[in-house]
C-alpha cells in the first residue's frame, strides 16, 4: 500500500465512523453523548494496532469535515506513519477474503492456505491470536446461520425520502447477448426505505463494482443524494471505490452484520414481488437483449408498481409517499462532476511503442510519456473509441485515444537527428528514373 492508498484508507476510516452525525446540528447537546456511546466500539484502524477512538478525537473528525468536506479528513503526516508493522497489509487482506469465501476453514488451515498460495511470504510467522483478532474485527468469526441470542431485532421504518436507500442484487433469469448466446443476469436495485420508491433498477451481466456504480449513478442522477446507504458485504458493496464515491457525496454507507440478512427484508420482499409480478408475465421476446429486459422492466416500475397502493404504507403509493417529503431530498451541487467522480482508475507503464493496456484495449499516448507511469482514468461502460482521460502526478493530460495499427501505416516518423551541420547544402534529389517536365505531361489516367 503507498502512502497515498494508506492516508485514502484512513480518511475513509475517520468518515465511516462519523457519518451517522452529519445530519445532526453541530449544537445538538445529544451529540456528544451519541460520540462518546460510539467511542465505546473496537474499531480496525488502518495502519495502527489500536483498536479504541476517543469521543473528543471524533467530535475533532466531524468539524474538520463540515469546515472541509472529504479532503480536511485525509491526515498530513509522516509517509511511513502507520504502517501495519505485525502483519502486512495484504496478508490481511487475504485472510479475511478468504475466510469470506470459505467460513467453515479455521485458522490454522487459513493460514496454511494464504502461505501455500503464496499471498503471504513462506517465513513469514503469522500468529494465530492475530489472525482471531483481525476476523472478530471483521465480523468473520460468527458461524454461518447462527445468530446471537442477544441480538435484538427492531422493525424500523424512516420518516422522509432519502434519509435510507437499500441495495442489493438478485439473481435472475438468462439473456440473449449479441455473439455468446444467452447469459445469466443480476438485477441491481436500489430502495427508498421511507416510501418503498425505487430510486433507480437494472439488469446487468455481473454484480462486480462496475457494474453496482453504473446503476447507483443513474439513482442519484434521478433522485437525489441520499443520507445513508444500507448494502451487503459482497466484494462490490466493500470496494475502495464505492467508499470513495460516498465520502465525497456526503453519503454514510452502512454494511449489514454478517449473515444476517433480516435487515434488508424490505428489498427482498421487492425483489420477491418483481418474480411474483413481473418475472412471470415475460415473454421470450422480453428477453431477446438486455437492452430489452430494462426497457420492460422500467416500464413495470414506473407505470404499475410506482402506482400500486402498498400495505406497509398505510395503503399509499410509492409515488404519493415520495411526493410528500419530496422536499427533503438533497438534489446533486452543480459543481459537482458525477461523471468524473464515477471514473475508474488504473496505473500503466507506457510501452517503448507508445501505447498502453488496458482490458484488453491498446491506448496511444505522447512519445514523451515512453517509460513512465501513467494513470487511466475511464468509464467502463464506455466504448474504447471514446478514448480514457490520461494523468500523471495529478497533472491532466489530455485523453489517449484508441490505437489505430492500419492509420500508423502512414504516418511520417520523426528519425533522430544524426549531427547534420546546417551550414551544409540539402543533398539533390534521388534519381527515380521517371521525369515530368510539366503537369501536361504526366500520364493521364482517364484517357488510358
Amino acid at each position: 500500500m503507498t502512502d497515498a492508498e494508506y492516508r485514502q484508507a484512513l480518511a475513509l476510516f475517520r468518515y465511516g465512523l462519523i457519518a451517522e452525525f452529519l445530519q445532526q446540528p453541530p449544537g445538538d447537546r445529544g451529540l456528544y453523548a451519541r460520540l462518546r456511546e460510539k467511542a465505546k466500539g473496537e474499531y480496525n484502524i488502518p495502519g495502527s494496532r489500536r483498536t479504541r477512538v476517543a469521543a473528543e478525537t471524533m467530535r475533532h473528525w466531524l468539524a474538520a469535515y463540515r469546515r472541509g468536506g472529504f479532503d480536511a479528513l485525509i491526515p498530513k503526516g509522516r509517509s511511513d506513519r502507520g504502517r501495519p508493522r505485525a502483519l502486512p497489509q495484504s496478508v490481511a487482506d487475504a485472510l479475511t477474503a478468504l475466510k469470506d469465501e470459505q467460513p467453515h476453514l479455521s485458522i490454522p488451515q487459513l493460514i496454511r492456505a494464504v502461505v501455500g498460495s503464496g499471498s503471504a511470504p513462506a517465513d513469514l510467522h503469522i500468529p494465530a491470536s492475530t489472525v482471531h483478532r483481525l476476523l472478530s474485527r471483521a465480523g468473520l468469526m460468527h458461524k454461518r446461520g447462527v445468530e446471537q441470542a442477544s441480538s435484538d431485532r427492531r422493525r424500523f421504518a424512516f420518516a422522509h425520502a432519502g434519509q435510507l436507500w437499500m441495495s442489493d442484487v438478485m439473481h435472475a433469469l438468462s439473456v440473449g447477448v449479441e455473439g455468446q448466446g444467452r447469459r445469466k443476469s443480476y438485477l441491481i436495485a436500489f430502495i427508498d426505505d421511507a416510501t418503498r420508491l425505487i430510486p433507480y433498477c437494472a439488469f446487468a451481466l455481473a454484480e462486480n463494482t462496475p457494474a453496482f456504480l453504473a446503476v447507483f449513478k443513474q439513482a442519484l442522477l434521478r433522485r437525489g443524494i441520499p443520507q445513508r446507504l444500507y448494502v451487503d458485504n459482497g466484494a462490490n458493496y466493500r470496494s475502495q471505490h464505492l467508499a470513495l464515491v460516498c465520502a465525497k457525496l456526503g453519503i454514510a454507507l452502512i454494511h449489514a452484520r454478517p449473515y444476517q440478512p433480516a435487515g434488508k427484508g424490505k428489498i427482498e420482499r421487492w425483489f420477491r414481488t418483481v418474480r411474483a409480478q413481473f418475472l412471470s408475465r415475460l415473454v421470450s421476446a422480453d428477453t431477446a437483449s438486455l437492452e430489452t429486459l430494462n426497457r420492460t422492466l422500467w416500464a413495470w416500475v414506473e407505470g404499475e408498481y410506482h402506482h400500486s397502493p402498498h400495505r406497509g404504507l398505510e395503503d399509499q403509493t410509492p409515488l404519493d409517499r415520495w411526493a410528500m417529503s419530496a422536499n427533503e431530498v438533497r438534489l446533486p451541487d452543480p459543481q459537482i462532476d458525477l461523471d468524473a467522480l464515477f471514473l475508474f482508475e488504473a496505473k500503466r507503464r507506457v510501452q517503448r511503442d507508445r501505447t498502453v493496456s488496458l482490458n484488453g484495449t491498446l491506448f496511444e499516448v505522447d512519445a514523451a510519456l515512453i517509460g513512465e507511469t501513467v494513470t487511466l482514468r475511464y468509464d467502463p461502460g464506455a466504448p474504447p473509441s471514446r478514448g480514457v482521460e490520461l494523468w500523471r502526478e495529478g497533472v491532466f493530460l489530455g485523453r489517449a485515444r484508441a490505437l489505430d495499427a492500419y492509420a500508423n501505416c502512414f504516418v511520417r516518423r520523426n528519425r533522430p537527428s544524426q549531427g547534420i551541420d546546417p551550414d551544409r547544402p540539402a543533398p539533390a534529389p534521388r534519381n527515380t528514373g521517371l521525369v515530368f517536365r510539366d503537369l501536361d505531361a504526366r500520364p493521364n489516367k482517364e484517357k488510358n
